[in-house]
């Protein structure tokens, strides 16, 4: 039995043994299939890796291209919408579009003060004061077809006051104004109070009544002769009347070398409306006082007639300028007194390279050659002048006036001007007498002035 149960199991191994080792082939081939595939999957995921790092650098590489082309475009400037418009600035910004469109703004700021001195024993007001004496802002352009506008107020006293309001045409030198503007009355009141000589203009050119009216105009200019005539109704605020005026000035200005001479005359007539009186009469050089030593008082009148001639020169820092106005007045009944002003003046510039301004029939702008802020003084300039004014004629004491002026004018920049007056003033058959009786005393007046305009 025992042999027999060692033999089956001889038997056994025998043939399990065989299948053992089939397996255990099996399972070895198995596990190198294992080991293979795991070692491609190792290689794939290291290519995997190199392609992820390999991608991240191309982003970098990419974000930074990127980065370096905006910052050259952003270099690069836009290039401008041209849609014609043009801005530039001279004082003030002027814009300018196509087909003939401009715009700009300009205004002026005055601010006076001083003293007036006369006899104490007068008795009138004296001493200091002090005003704004001009506070104007407007706009001014240009309008397609030829046209042009002009509109200023002036808000010194407190109250808005309508100055320049008119529209032009302008075409071959010729220049058509319609609405208020001045009435061509000389070179004195032509010129604008930005760049005059004393703080306030010759006497005659206050007493006779010069001032912007409403009218139709027309203006030649060409070469050294201008010319400008006008009908004119009266100024917008003593309007509605019948009044009404006809005006014309010459003026003949060659440029002779270095030297400009400047020779004209105007005259000038008014109709007054039936009823009405005119009167004529001056203060001591400065407006901030209300004193008026000459008077003539109200004279009925039916008319004015003018004549005033002029006469300048201009030779580097070098300047002389004279006037003279006669004025006539037609009264209903009675005789026709005539009254008469005039005024001449030398001034020079003690700074190198400075002249004064001129041009259109009138002075302009002093612009100085070495401006403040600009490693220069500005421009300085001293003036003389002798300004009469006479208004008595006939029965008509007025009285009259001689003025010895002196004016120091600092110029620091284009748009920046200040100017130091003093003057004396001599009077004859003032309206006032002193307690004795006399009309014939003297007056002593300072007056400054700073300004900007734009």
């Amino acid at each position: 039995m025992n042999r027999t149960m060692i033999a089956m199991l001889a038997a056994s191994t025998a043939l399990v043994a065989p299948a053992a080792q089939a397996q255990t082939d099996e399972i070895s081939a198995l596990r190198a299939q294992i080991e293979a595939l795991q070692s491609q999957v190792d290689m794939l995921s290291n290519r995997l890796g190199e392609m992820e790092a390999e991608a991240t650098t191309t982003q970098v590489e990419v974000a930074a291209n990127t980065a370096e082309i905006a910052a050259t475009a952003a270099a690069i400037p836009a290039a401008p919408v041209d849609d014609g418009v043009t801005i530039s600035f001279s004082g003030a910004p002027e814009i300018e579009a196509p087909g003939g469109w401009s715009f700009k703004p300009f205004g002026r700021l005055m601010m006076d003060a001083g003293t007036v001195n006369l006899p104490d024993s007068l008795g009138r007001s004296e001493g200091f004061g002090s005003e704004m004496r001009r506070a104007r802002i407007g706009m001014e352009g240009d309008i397609p077809g030829g046209f042009g506008y002009k509109f200023e107020v002036d808000f010194a006293d407190g109250s808005a006051e309508l100055t320049d309001a008119l529209l032009t045409y302008k075409d071959d030198g010729v220049t058509l104004t319609v609405g208020q503007h001045n009435t061509f009355q000389g070179l004195e009141e032509l010129t604008s109070s930005r760049w005059s000589s004393f703080i306030e203009r010759a006497a005659f050119t206050d007493a006779f009544g010069f001032e912007r009216r409403m009218g139709v105009s027309a203006q030649y200019s060409g070469g050294d002769v201008l010319l400008q005539a006008g009908i004119f109704t009266d100024n917008l605020g003593d309007l509605s009347n019948k009044n009404w005026s006809i005006d014309g000035r010459a003026v003949y200005s060659p440029k002779l070398g270095d030297t400009r001479l400047h020779l004209g005359g105007s005259v000038h007539l008014t109709e007054l409306e039936s009823g009405s009186t005119v009167r004529y009469r001056q203060r001591p050089l400065v407006h901030f006082t209300s004193e008026r030593l000459i008077n003539t008082g109200n004279i009925a009148a039916e008319s004015e007639f003018g004549v005033g001639l002029e006469a300048a020169v201009i030779n580097g820092p070098f300047h002389a300028v004279g006037e003279a106005f006669w004025q006539s007045v037609d009264m209903p009944v009675g005789p026709s007194p005539d009254f008469f002003g005039s005024y001449v003046e030398v001034g020079y510039f003690f700074t190198e390279g400075d002249s004064r301004g001129y041009k259109g029939g009138k002075f302009d702008r002093t612009r100085p050659a070495n401006p403040v802020g600009e490693g220069g003084i500005g421009a300085i300039q001293a003036i003389v002048r002798y300004d009469h004014l006479d208004l008595t004629d006939g029965p008509f004491i007025g009285g009259s006036q001689d003025g010895y002026f002196a004016s120091l004018v600092w110029v620091p920049t284009d748009y920046t001007r200040f100017m130091l007056n003093y003057g004396r003033l001599e009077y004859d058959n003032a309206i006032f007498a002193l307690p004795g009786g006399s009309t014939s005393y003297g007056a002593d007046v300072v007056g400054f002035r700073g300004q900007v305009d734009f």
